[in-house]
């Protein structure tokens, strides 16, 4: 099972003496009103800015235009706007590589210089011998909109496969490279999206959607997934189909061999449930017929490896912490036996080398790993430096020699090689990042939300702050899609620590970090839980004296951004500053467009009497109200955003202004050519930052020291 790891942009404040910046009332754009009225269940919601849905229109985009003209000239007004860009670009300027990984006799990583758009990918014969680019991105396209997504060698180490995602979006074009030469071959594969490449003797499977309406490719629902069988050095016209269901439209599928490729696997999942189950072949076989290791949808079940004929697996069926367990498919009736049965803590993760589970376990948002042999003994547990989060430990059943990326919100990326068979780890490769980490402190504390819950906190602030309620302090949050967050260094985080800000991230029910029932206790109609421990993470800021109300903002992204325009709807009060980025924010038409739909089985749907209205309840859009003084938001989103379409972000500006009783601003910026977040050139990303910061230190009342 691969950790699953979102990456989302994080934005922060500082704190100094008030600034005498002064601007005039901002007069926002004219966006027009057209009656529409939907009755769901009896009741009827008024959707008078539906046409902005229309994204592609030419009225549409124009608003968009102009919207953006009135958020640029605010946001250039700012006096230290350039300043703050300069030490942000500053900050990112030091040389970033990821843990190398091996395929057949070679090894691969990825470097960024420190300024270059897209990190390149390196290949080198041996950990001694010198590297040499394989791939750059960078060359893709001039202004670094075009990125590397997948990058899948071959077993044998002959091909590597690669796609390329342009602006963005999910949609992405695979390519095959020949190692040996470096040359590309003929091999060009399209229409794919949420896919990797499984390598199967000489060949991948990958799954795609069918061709969407031209000028529809950024919105169009994307159901009826298949999975298709590319042959190396054959054209995408002869690959073979090899499952599909039009029979449930909304289902997804993932095939992919076993490392000894004497086994494949299938696996399904479908909207509205929260399992999968499991299919296999047996490639000794001449039988060509799925067999169910289960079925059904209430439990989750990955694979990790085989051992002849016992195949691994992590579920969590009777263990909503996971737990790892074996089975023979071949015997005549299935059964599961627990190898590393449930713990206190999480399992999140396990790789199998040299007889030896490595496993990662998530102890209150912070990873720990341990070793245990093939019959689930404990050996040892490999010692961190601190608090933090932990990727990697991937490779073969035999190799000898894994590799870990170790980060903390102090500590910059750190890769360590472990050594499987003495059990022994050491540096490998270690970050200089331009900055003091003593200089700043973390530590994790524990609230209670309104129902009496225990959430974790982390908070990181420079050493020394006084606790007078003076601190400007950003608030980040997510909480869903079991997603767990940890500690991960942010070199922009710095510009806000560096300035005395208070940074603190709450560990919301929704996510992954305490299991299945903290993701349960969080998601359709458990979703005000959510909210409420994000406000009552806010109040322990305010009443243990880091903050208060003037001096507080908060920010998320995508399901983040719906925490941020909920709460700021509930609690307007409370905070100085929201930004809700790429967030949903029409709860009851997220599901209409591209992958929505498969939200619904953490959202639930409009199309349920019973979670209509519990959506009603909550969604922002739907909830803001005449006469209320809104904090200042800055609400982000990208043209190419095809996860969460942007017509989310458009409907609520044009209602938020429309709506704003107070002065505080609320303002929209929409960034070209650029997606929900993967891929996004370096460049870009120093001018969002930008952006963003100096709205907040504008809205704060922050001077910042240079």
């Amino acid at each position: 099972m691969k950790k699953i790891i979102i990456l989302i942009v994080f934005f922060f404040l500082t704190n100094s003496t008030e600034i005498s910046f002064c601007q005039t009332k901002i007069k926002y754009p004219e966006t027009k009103k057209v009656p529409h009225i939907d009755n769901y269940f009896g009741i009827d919601v008024p959707d008078p800015y539906r046409w902005l849905e229309d994204m592609e229109s030419p009225e549409v985009k124009e608003w968009v235009d102009v919207q953006n003209e009135v958020t640029f000239d605010y946001l250039e007004s700012i006096p230290y706007r350039e300043k703050i860009k300069e030490r942000l670009t500053e900050l990112w300027d030091y040389p970033r590589y990821s843990a190398p990984f091996k395929s057949g006799e070679n090894f691969f990583f990825y470097k960024n210089d420190g300024l270059q758009n897209q990190s390149v990918v390196y290949i080198q014969k041996d950990l001694n011998s010198e590297p040499e680019v394989f791939i750059d991105p960078n060359k893709f396209s001039e202004d670094g909109t075009v990125a590397l997504s997948t990058l899948s060698a071959s077993k044998d180490g002959k091909y590597v496969v690669y796609g390329m995602s342009n602006a963005g979006s999910d949609w992405v074009e695979f390519f095959v490279i020949d190692i040996e030469s470096k040359k590309q071959l003929k091999d060009h594969i399209k229409w794919v999206k949420f896919s990797g490449a499984s390598w199967y003797r000489d060949g991948f499977y990958y799954k795609r959607f069918d061709k969407p309406e031209e000028g529809k490719e950024l919105i169009s629902k994307n159901d009826n997934q298949k999975v298709y069988f590319h042959r190396v050095g054959t054209d995408q016209s002869e690959d073979v189909l090899v499952y599909e269901d039009p029979e449930h439209p909304n289902r997804f599928f993932y095939i992919s061999p076993s490392e000894d490729e004497r086994y494949l696997y299938l696996s399904i999942s479908e909207k509205g449930e929260n399992g999968n189950s499991i299919y296999f072949r047996d490639n000794r076989k001449a039988d060509l017929d799925w067999h169910p290791i289960v079925e059904g949808f209430e439990y989750d079940y990955w694979v990790v490896n085989n051992i002849d004929d016992e195949i691994f697996i992590i579920t969590n069926k009777n263990a909503p912490k996971r737990k790892l367990v074996k089975l023979n498919p071949n015997q005549s009736q299935i059964i599961f036996e627990d190898v590393i049965p449930e713990k206190v803590d999480v399992l999140s993760d396990v790789t199998l080398a040299r007889n030896k589970f490595i496993a990662t376990y998530l102890k209150d948002a912070s990873d720990h790993i341990f070793v245990y042999d093939v019959h689930g003994n404990l050996l040892e547990e490999i010692k961190l430096p601190t608090l933090g989060s932990v990727y990697g430990f991937r490779g073969k059943k035999e190799d000898n020699e894994l590799f870990y990326t170790f980060t903390s919100y102090t500590h910059p990326s750190t890769i360590y090689k472990y050594n499987v068979d003495e059990g022994k780890s050491e540096l490998y490769r270690k970050t200089e990042a331009k900055y003091n980490p003593d200089d700043y402190e973390t530590k994790q504390v524990f609230f209670e939300s309104k129902d009496g819950t225990k959430v974790p906190m982390f908070i990181v602030n420079k050493k020394g702050i006084k606790l007078d309620g003076n601190n400007p302090t950003l608030l980040y949050g997510y909480g869903g899609f079991n997603i767990s967050f940890t500690p991960h260094f942010e070199s922009s985080l710095l510009v806000f620590l560096e300035n005395g800000g208070v940074y603190a991230l709450a560990n919301l029910r929704g996510g992954g970090e305490y299991g299945e029932e903290w993701h349960k206790a969080g998601m359709v109609l458990n979703k005000q839980n959510v909210f409420d421990d994000f406000i009552s993470a806010a109040e322990y800021l305010i009443e243990n004296k880091y903050t208060s109300p003037e001096k507080l903002a908060i920010e998320g992204g995508s399901n983040g951004g719906l925490l941020v325009g909920a709460v700021m709807t509930q609690r307007p009060e409370l905070f100085k500053v929201a930004l809700p980025g790429k967030g949903v924010l029409d709860m009851l038409r997220f599901h209409e467009y591209t992958i929505g739909w498969a939200w619904i089985t953490e959202y639930g749907t409009s199309e349920d009497s019973v979670q209509f209205r519990n959506l009603l309840s909550y969604s922002p859009l739907q909830n803001l109200k005449d006469g209320v003084n809104y904090p200042a938001t800055l609400v982000t989103t990208s043209d190419h955003d095809d996860r969460v379409v942007p017509m989310h972000s458009y409907k609520y500006i044009a209602t938020l202004q429309e709506k704003q009783a107070g002065d505080a601003p609320v303002l929209l910026r929409v960034e070209t050519n650029t997606g929900h977040g993967f891929g996004k050139p370096l460049s870009k990303i120093i001018d969002v930052e930008t952006d963003i910061w100096s709205f907040v230190f504008s809205n704060l009342g922050m001077n910042p020291s240079y």
